[in-house]
């Protein structure tokens, strides 16, 4: 089959990867693109992706988003206007879902974001298929028109944490303590208040803080700022302790035994709350309690191999799907 799969993000770039691989190993085809954005061509090179570039993300304005979609989709059509995909795959991208639709390709989604208002509206009801975590109620779904619903046992970053393989290019003094910056920028998260820098400034005096920034350079001093893409799942995999929103980053570091701590208010999600019940260190708490709460996590180890071991990874599921054509 040829398979289309499209990555807005960093994680869509991670998660594209692992499901562009398998299905090149069962004998597909994979289209794979990406956009212009922080966190999808650098991330690609680092895992040896050379997706197709198709348009850009600018969330300068309201109208410049409008502008940017329409423009990808428009050029998704003409991409494909001679040679059809049989199926499109993807975490939810907009202009992956209104081009497949338009031109009648099936489609799987994967999904784990139920902040994420308006991509759920503009996703969702196109979906042939959606395949999702057990933490996720399929009512939620439901309720924007989901008519087909997969679930596995497991998160979406079990996909590529499963078999995962650190990097041992990193070399930062212990303990470490990785800060990842709040996402200010996407639509669901306008107007929330970055607090993280600050965190990162009071977390110093406890090891050595790297901050991970998203858009403008920063510079701080005290702690070290990387301000170019990392491979996130490789950096917190040597760190002692991870801060962020409460994300993939967040996930990744739960899911490979790291302290993590979530603390903006998009954090309290489904797919948080299942890992910490299921005894992975994933902390989601008030930014008043942070610094007690990094205190004790640095005193503490987590061995979650056996844990992560009895999580279900999403990819095979996709693959089985494909086999027996169960998406149309």
């Amino acid at each position: 089959m040829k398979v289309w799969y499209d990555a807005c993000t960093g994680k869509h770039i991670r998660y594209g990867t692992v499901i562009a691989r398998r299905l090149r190993k069962a004998g597909h085809e994979v289209v794979f693109t990406t956009r212009k954005h922080p966190d999808t061509i650098g991330l690609a090179n680092i895992l040896g992706e050379n997706p197709i570039v198709v348009g850009k993300y600018d969330p300068s304005t309201l109208s410049t988003r409008l502008e940017e979609s329409a423009k990808r989709t428009l050029q998704f059509s003409k991409l494909f206007t001679h040679n059809l995909p049989d199926l499109a795959i993807s975490h939810q991208s907009v202009e992956l879902c209104r081009t497949a639709f338009g031109l009648n390709i099936p489609m799987i989604l994967t999904a784990d974001t139920p902040h994420a208002t308006a991509v759920n509206k503009l996703t969702i009801p196109l979906a042939n298929l959606l395949v999702v975590s057990e933490a996720i109620p399929k009512r939620f779904f439901k309720n924007y028109g989901a008519q087909n619903i997969v679930q596995f046992r497991g998160v979406d970053e079990v996909a590529w944490i499963g078999n995962f393989k650190p990097s041992k290019d990193f070399e930062f003094k212990k303990p470490l303590i990785v800060v990842r910056q709040i996402e200010t920028k996407a639509s669901y998260a306008l107007g929330n208040e970055d607090v993280t820098l600050k965190l990162a400034q009071k977390l110093s005096r406890f090891g050595n803080v790297v901050f991970l920034s998203r858009y403008a350079k920063v510079k701080e001093e005290g702690i070290t700022v990387m301000d170019r893409l990392q491979d996130s799942a490789s950096l917190v995999a040597h760190a002692d302790l991870f801060i962020g929103a409460g994300g993939t980053i967040s996930r990744e570091a739960a899911l490979q035994g790291v302290p993590s701590i979530a603390i903006s208010e998009m954090s309290h999600t489904y797919v948080n709350t299942y890992l910490a019940k299921k005894g992975f260190p994933l902390f989601v708490l008030d930014q008043s309690k942070v610094l007690g709460q990094a205190k004790k996590c640095l005193k503490m180890t987590f061995d979650v191999k056996a844990k992560l071991a009895k999580l279900e990874n999403p990819i095979d599921i996709i693959e089985r799907i494909l086999a027996e054509k169960k998406f149309a």
